[in-house]
């Protein structure tokens, strides 16, 4: 009697298994190519694709008990196995760059090693992705690429005209893979806002950083609305009010200055959040405008501190500017990465992973 209540219990768990397995293999032959890609991007198999519906798995705090501060905090937005499984397959899928970039500190042109590896994909409200067959004015959707078949190219074309570009970019821009696109549409499920940006962002260990920024290029609009979604390791995302400029009357009043304007620094007001595999922060209205971010670097020699954490953040740009200045600092001129699960390591991609 025992064993036949044994027998019921583990059967149909075995046999779910064995589904998921089959339906996974035949996910696992399915892949996006485009010329801009170094290599082919596999779909998302489809458990995670499926899991992917159960999103928000928990709703959304909204934290706006600071000055001109708007964020959304999903804690978390996808469930911990599915943040795990998604965070093991974009690792291991998507191409990365370790950018280099020359900046000015002091007159003098500095190169910059980015802290961090990264991607891009993507094109601003001026252009789109379109398929062949699908370049007549009815056949274009409202808001993302166009219909195409899972072997038609997609071809970028004007938003306007539907015209076909070929020089617009200093880069060539890269439509979104679908293993990120289901990501991106349930996203915007979420929030009520609408991106044509995907950043993902890799940070080997705690060694890897972004130091205190905004995200308030003009090339976003006013007040632009951004996404981050956290897989794998555990971070800190820091938030600290921005200096406030002052006119000349004012500060002669505060310091007894006589001429121009200058910042004062507010009170030193910091919002800290550990960021865990799964949770998802929205900034939102004057965020960017008003207050800085970072993730700091995390020491230590286990744990956290030595995980790798992969960062996806949603964007919409809505000028070529955008385009152009993405995909110069996210991408570049650089050797492309891809992961090494025997190495456990980020390595060079090597000539045969090139063919696609």
């Amino acid at each position: 009697m025992a064993k036949r209540t044994l027998d019921a219990f583990f059967k149909p768990q075995a046999r779910k298994r064995q589904q998921r397995s089959l339906e996974d293999s035949e996910s696992d032959s399915k892949s996006s190519k485009h010329p801009t890609y170094p290599h082919a991007i596999k779909h998302l198999p489809l458990h995670i694709n499926s899991n992917l519906n159960s999103t928000p798995a928990q709703p959304a705090r909204t934290i706006n008990n600071q000055p001109r501060l708007d964020l959304l905090y999903f804690q978390p937005f996808l469930r911990r196995d599915t943040a795990a499984d998604l965070f093991k397959f974009l690792r291991a899928e998507l191409p990365f760059y370790r950018v280099q970039y020359s900046i000015k500190r002091g007159g003098v042109d500095t190169l910059v090693n980015t802290p961090r590896f990264t991607t891009i994909f993507g094109v601003d409200e001026t252009a789109r992705f379109v398929g062949k067959s699908k370049l007549k004015p009815d056949s274009l959707s409202g808001d993302g690429e166009g219909e195409a078949s899972e072997e038609e190219e997609l071809i970028l074309v004007d938003a306007t005209s539907q015209k076909p570009l070929h020089s617009r970019y200093q880069y060539p821009p890269r439509p979104i893979p679908p293993c990120l696109d289901t990501l991106r549409q349930h996203v915007q499920a979420a929030t009520g806002a609408t991106y044509n940006f995907v950043l993902v962002n890799y940070y080997a260990s705690g060694e890897d950083s972004i130091a205190f920024h905004s995200d308030d290029e003009r090339f976003l609009g006013a007040d632009p609305d951004i996404a981050s979604v956290s897989l794998g390791g555990e971070r800190d995302f820091i938030l600290k009010m921005k200096p406030v400029v002052v006119q000349q009357g004012t500060a002669d009043e505060i310091r007894g200055c006589t001429a121009g304007s200058l910042s004062v620094p507010r009170v030193q007001t910091q919002v800290k959040m550990p960021l865990a595999s799964g949770d998802m922060i929205v900034m939102r209205g004057s965020t960017q405008a008003a207050w800085l971010h970072s993730i700091p670097k995390r020491k230590g020699r286990s744990g956290d501190s030595v995980r790798g954490r992969v960062n996806i953040t949603f964007r919409r740009a809505m000028v070529p500017a955008g385009t152009n200045n993405y995909y110069n600092y996210n991408v570049g001129c650089g050797e492309v990465w891809r992961w090494d699960d025997r190495g456990m390591e980020m390595r060079i991609r090597s000539t045969a992973d090139a063919v696609i």
